[in-house]
């Protein structure tokens, strides 16, 4: 296994952090790393917006429901689909179809990720914010968005104040399929429950008794953020 597998698969999500900044050489690493992720059609439908207003951390902390470390990381990017600059260049781009949304939403995914994993690269660590979607309105007019472009996540970066332990994931045996879709193994959940019920149990901080299947089913029996789709139409996307 190299190097850069390690650094894949040692992955965790980091929410404290020290003072210590994130020089601009690293940061300039970090970008160039995201802009180079694959990209559908090169339509490069991404923008990064880099927060480094106290204020305006406080209230994105604030939208996101109450998450400090937006506050005390390094460095906060905010991953936007936009279709602006497409549409500044030709007012004939018709940004409003669902598979162009589609698109921004995928290539936003693949840049955070190369940008996570470069920063992971240097002994960095981050987490995502998708709490930013709990008041997609409200930090679009923060960060004074313009039509055709819509705020999905954060990304929060920094050098790491704490070790928390690696969180099990589901085995290949159920993610991985061949040549076409395997019925469930039930008995394959049942002993992944049973980790991470060991797991959040044993861990050092945020400990519980409860498996993986109890607690992605109750979060995906209700409703999530509904007004999403009202958002993205209001900026001329997902629209047909």
């Amino acid at each position: 296994m190299n190097k850069v597998i390690e650094t894949i698969q040692a992955h965790r999500s980091i929410r404290a952090f020290k003072e210590q900044p994130i020089s601009q050489e690293q940061l300039d690493s970090i970008i160039a790393s995201g802009i180079a992720a694959s990209s559908s059609s090169l339509i490069q439908a991404i923008s990064i917006i880099r927060v480094t207003d106290k204020e305006k951390r406080a209230q994105l902390a604030k939208l996101a429901g109450h998450q400090p470390y937006v506050e005390s990381a390094a460095e906060f990017l905010v991953f936007c689909i936009d279709y602006q600059r497409h549409h500044s260049i030709n007012n004939e781009v018709k940004p409003e179809y669902m598979e162009l949304t589609l698109i921004g939403a995928i290539d936003a995914g693949i840049m955070a990720q190369n940008c996570l994993l470069a920063a992971e690269s240097m002994a960095l660590g981050g987490v995502y914010i998708g709490g930013l979607r709990n008041s997609p309105n409200e930090v679009d007019k923060l960060l004074q968005l313009p039509p055709y472009s819509a705020v999905l996540f954060g990304l929060c970066l920094g050098y790491p104040d704490q070790n928390p332990e690696l969180k099990p994931r589901l085995s290949p045996k159920v993610i991985l399929h061949e040549n076409s879709y395997q019925p469930l193994n039930l008995k394959q959940i049942e002993q992944y429950d049973q980790t991470m019920n060991d797991y959040y149990q044993a861990r050092s901080t945020n400990t519980k008794q409860q498996g993986w299947s109890e607690q992605i089913c109750s979060k995906l029996s209700q409703e999530s953020r509904p007004f999403i789709l009202d958002y993205l139409n209001k900026k001329g996307l997902a629209k047909k």
